[in-house]
C-alpha cells in the first residue's frame, strides 16, 4: 500500500499571557503547580464568541501548543529526560521532551471562566498551565473524563521519580510581603525544585522571574531555600 506525505500549514490560534517570563522556572508538567494563573488570547481571526460557546461547562481543556523556545533544525531519537539525572537516554517518544522531530507540546489545563473583553472577544481564564508567556497554542479541545483519564494507567521509567518534591523554607523577613495567592503559587512551584536534575551544589544560587517578581534561591539534600523576593514592574504587559 503506497504512503502519501504531505506537509500541512498550522498557524497560532490563540497565545498564553501568564507569569513565566522565561523557561527556567516554569513546571516540567501542566498541573504540578494548579495555584497559577494564565489568560488565553485569541488571534484577531480566531477571537470570535461563537467559537468557544459550550466550553464553560467544561471543568478542563487540552492545549496543543508550540515549544517556541526549542525549535531546531535537527532531531534525535534519543534525549535525556531531567529527572533521571541527565545522563540517561531514553526514546523521543517516550518522553516529553521539548526536542522532538516536531516541537509540539500537550498540556491539560483547569479552565477557571471564560469571558469577554471591551470588544465582545473571548478569554479563557486558566489555571496549572506548564508554557512561557506568549506561547503560541494550535488547538484547545476539552477534556473528557469519559475517554481520557485512565486510572490504571502505567507511568514507565516516570513510576518512581514523578512525586519528587522539597522543602520549601521562606526568609524570615522577605520584602515584599506576598498575598497568599502569589505565595502559593511561589511555593508549589519551588516545591518541584526549578534546577536541573544533575545540579546538587548546596552553595549555588538560581533565579528566575515569575510575573513582577524575581526569586533567589538554593538547595540543600532535600530543603530548598528560599534566599530573596524582590518586587518588580512584571516583564509581561499583560500579567493576569
Amino acid at each position: 500500500m503506497p504512503l502519501f506525505f504531505y506537509q500541512m500549514e498550522i498557524k497560532p490560534i490563540a497565545h498564553i499571557v501568564c507569569g513565566f517570563t522565561s523557561k527556567f522556572g516554569i513546571p516540567r508538567q501542566s498541573g504540578l503547580a494548579p495555584s497559577t494563573q494564565a489568560l488565553i488570547v485569541f488571534e484577531e481571526e480566531y477571537a470570535v464568541a461563537e467559537a468557544v460557546r459550550g466550553l464553560e461547562g467544561f471543568s478542563h481543556l487540552w492545549l496543543i501548543w508550540q515549544f517556541s523556545e526549542a525549535l531546531r533544525e535537527d532531531w534525535s531519537p534519543t534525549v535525556r529526560p531531567p529527572r533521571l539525572g541527565g545522563n540517561t537516554r531514553m526514546g523521543v517518544f517516550a518522553t516529553r521532551s521539548p526536542f522532538r522531530p516536531n516541537a509540539l507540546g500537550l498540556s491539560s489545563v483547569k479552565l477557571e471562566k471564560v469571558t469577554l473583553d471591551d470588544r465582545h472577544q473571548p478569554v479563557l481564564h486558566i489555571s496549572g498551565a506548564d508554557l512561557m508567556d506568549g506561547t503560541p497554542i494550535f488547538d484547545i479541545k476539552p477534556y473528557l473524563t469519559t475517554t481520557d483519564c485512565h486510572p490504571q494507567a502505567r507511568d514507565g521509567f516516570v513510576e518512581n521519580h514523578s512525586d519528587y518534591t522539597v522543602e520549601v523554607r521562606w526568609p524570615e523577613t522577605s520584602c515584599p510581603v506576598l498575598p497568599e495567592t502569589d505565595r502559593l503559587a511561589l511555593q508549589e512551584i519551588l516545591s518541584q525544585d526549578p534546577r536541573p536534575a544533575y545540579h546538587h551544589d548546596p552553595r549555588r544560587s538560581y533565579a528566575f522571574e515569575y510575573g513582577a517578581y524575581a526569586i533567589r534561591f538554593h538547595v540543600e539534600g532535600h530543603i530548598l531555600t528560599v534566599e530573596e523576593i524582590s518586587c518588580g514592574e512584571s516583564t509581561s504587559p499583560n500579567k493576569p
